[in-house]
């Protein structure tokens, strides 16, 4: 009897402990952790920006609300599987001592970790605009300071968090940059990357074993810095280590300079270059690697600063091949894209091709419009799509779906509207989208395609000052498209003076609900004296030329007795890689004189909130990293060769052609056996 009882509480003894290490494994996923897994299901992931990073009294200090509950779960619900908490500490934590936090700042940030974790969301959180706020140049000028509060930092976070669950994950620092030279920088970040390392393995609970991420420096994609900061992770040998670098795109493209309107070669090969770079690096080696913040740099200043189907086809394909190069991908959102007020998209447009991006291809037109000009006759229009594996389904004018044959014509991947149609959406004296046409698809996304009614754009004769200066314009239903500035010799005039092609938004910008172009102060600090001839380009395809005379603080225009038209301005010959505005026929007028009220808008969204703060709002200046164009006309005046690309296309061509040869002589041969 006693044995019996014995081998019973034995038996019960066991199968508690099996219980209590199978609970503690489940509540405590430490045991084990596959990083490949791990980083795979952190696909896809957002930001919450501009919130506990904000500098100022609290998290709304740069416009958006306070965090809730339900922000949380709708990015959830919208299938994000991450989420980035850029955290900046200066002002929310003693300059001295301990440098302890603000408990009331650190509560709420834990409560926001805690709501992502109860959405089953991966969770990042980092010190952010710290990096520029006194690391910069503190570890130069006060380092033992510096690296005496960046370790508090990160020894309060360590201790806070050491329980929680793996599925949060430390950053170590965002965007770290520094005084001094390119190898003092590395040498500074690797002793911080150090300390961040050291504190958090040796912290206990989870901690141990809890996912770090670590940056390149500036988190850059250059050669170098991606190179350096392997040689950091495999030092380390450590296994739950995930690198992080940023993407904004081919500078020129991202802010619209230099003429790159479109989404076109260049900018497709500077998606390859750099995630070829990043994946032959990082995840072939079994390191893997999130792109932390990723979006276009002219978002700083407003969404609408790239044309909008550009802007879907560059998203598109980003998306993409970040997946193909198993990339993790997260959407800086610093309130631009969610509106957190209403929790809906600013963009739905944006956002149904990111989301359906994360699955499956969308197909993608030359162009996302149609442009009649009023005094034209209209003639059959066409559309041609880069399918991408999808076939066209219908087309829809509002709800009516319209006829094969009669309404319009496919071939191939080309849609040809019929003259028929797009006659019967014109309405007189009513310029702008006169109608939407909808094309959908076995799968991706549908397009939406507008036709409007346009005349050329009229521009007022006006005068103000450097700090305010508007140009009385009738849009006439077009829309701009970018902005030539030469002086009265043929150089080029205003910031950037390696390009006529100035920068949208951040040197002008349309104003299409009151009716004028801004040209911004930005624009005249670096104008000199004297007389300036604009071009201002439209998405029809027509140019409106427009001359100004600065003088100190005052701005006058001048106009042209007789306007007359000339000939389409020959943009190969003005700058080689100047992309074409996309359209057939281009027409140049000059300044008019009468000018009338218009009704156009632009969809444009909420403006950042952010200033230079911001660590993307200096960008829009002229912001130097890696994927970026050496936008420093001081180092440099013209845009990069693809030259080299070139020839790479040419050689593999060779190669397939005498593979293809021999390939042929062996058939035949083994034939005539």
């Amino acid at each position: 009897m006693k044995k019996k009882f014995t081998l019973t509480m034995l038996t019960f003894v066991v199968l508690l402990s099996i219980t209590s290490i199978t609970t503690f494994a489940e509540e405590n996923p430490t045991e084990e952790i596959n990083i490949q897994t791990y980083a795979e299901n952190m696909q896809p992931g957002w930001n919450l920006g501009n919130t506990y990073d904000a500098v100022g009294e609290d998290e709304t200090a740069w416009g958006n609300p306070f965090v809730t509950k339900d922000l949380i779960k709708k990015i959830a619900d919208e299938g994000f599987k991450s989420i980035r908490i850029p955290i900046t500490f200066d002002q929310r934590m003693a300059e001295s001592g301990d440098f302890e936090i603000d408990e009331d700042f650190f509560n709420r940030v834990d409560q926001t970790v805690q709501w992502a974790l109860e959405e089953d969301l991966y969770v990042m959180i980092n010190v952010h605009h710290d990096s520029w706020i006194w690391i910069e140049s503190g570890m130069q000028e006060n380092h033992d300071q510096t690296v005496e509060r960046f370790n508090a930092i990160w020894t309060q976070l360590a201790e806070r968090f050491k329980d929680d669950s793996t599925k949060l994950m430390f950053e170590s620092i965002n965007e770290p940059r520094f005084w001094g030279t390119e190898e003092e920088s590395q040498k500074y970040l690797d002793e911080l990357n150090d300390h961040f390392y050291q504190i958090v393995r040796e912290s206990g609970g989870n901690n141990d074993i809890r996912p770090l991420v670590l940056p390149t420096l500036d988190t850059g994609l250059e050669p170098e810095k991606i190179t350096a900061l392997y040689d950091f992770i495999d030092n380390l040998e450590d296994p739950n280590i995930i690198a992080t670098v940023h993407y904004y795109g081919f500078w020129p493209f991202s802010v619209n300079i230099a003429g790159y309107t479109r989404f076109e070669q260049d900018t497709k090969e500077d998606i390859h270059t750099t995630f070829d770079r990043v994946h032959n690096t990082f995840t072939a080696n079994g390191i893997p690697t999130v792109i932390g913040e990723y979006g276009l740099l002219g978002f700083d200043v407003d969404t609408g600063v790239i044309q909008q189907g550009e802007k879907l086809k560059f998203f598109e394909y980003m998306l993409h091949y970040a997946q193909e190069k198993d990339l993790v991908h997260m959407l800086w959102d610093n309130g631009q894209h969610l509106n957190r007020n209403t929790l809906g998209w600013s963009d739905q447009e944006f956002f149904n091709m990111a989301q359906t991006s994360w699955h499956t291809r969308s197909a993608v037109p030359n162009d996302n419009f149609i442009y009649l000009k009023e005094s034209e006759e209209i003639t059959d229009k066409q559309i041609t799509f880069e399918l991408h594996g999808n076939d066209f389904e219908a087309i829809y004018q509002a709800d009516q779906v319209l006829e094969e044959g009669s309404d319009y014509q496919i071939e191939e991947n080309t849609i040809t509207f019929s003259q028929e149609l797009l006659s019967s959406l014109v309405t007189d004296n009513d310029f702008g989208t006169a109608s939407t046409l909808t094309v959908t698809f076995t799968g991706g996304v549908d397009w939406n395609i507008d036709v409007r009614i346009y005349q050329t754009p009229k521009l007022e004769v006006t005068e103000g000052n450097t700090s305010e200066f508007q140009i009385p314009t009738n849009f006439n239903g077009d829309q701009l498209a970018t902005m030539e500035a030469y002086y009265e010799d043929g150089s080029f005039a205003g910031p950037q003076d390696w390009t006529a092609f100035k920068e949208f938004g951040y040197t002008f910008t349309p104003n299409y609900d009151e009716g004028f172009i801004e040209l911004k102060d930005t624009f005249f600090n670096e104008v000199e004296d004297g007389e300036v001839d604009l071009t201002f380009h439209f998405w029809s395809g027509k140019t409106v030329d427009y001359t100004i005379v600065k003088d100190g603080e005052s701005v006058t225009a001048l106009a042209d007795e007789e306007p007359v038209e000339e000939d389409p301005v020959n943009e190969e010959t003005e700058n080689d890689n100047t992309q074409e505005e996309g359209v057939e026929d281009e027409e140049t007028t000059t300044v008019d004189e009468e000018s009338e009220s218009t009704d156009q808008t632009n969809g444009s969204n909420k403006e950042e909130t952010s200033t230079e703060s911001d660590e993307k709002s200096g960008s829009t200046s002229e912001k130097t990293t890696d994927q970026h164009l050496a936008s420093d006309h001081n180092e440099s005046n013209r845009l990069p060769d693809t030259a080299t690309a070139q020839f790479n296309f040419m050689g593999i061509g060779l190669f397939l052609i005498l593979f293809g040869f021999g390939g042929l002589t062996w058939y035949r041969k083994r034939k005539a056996e």
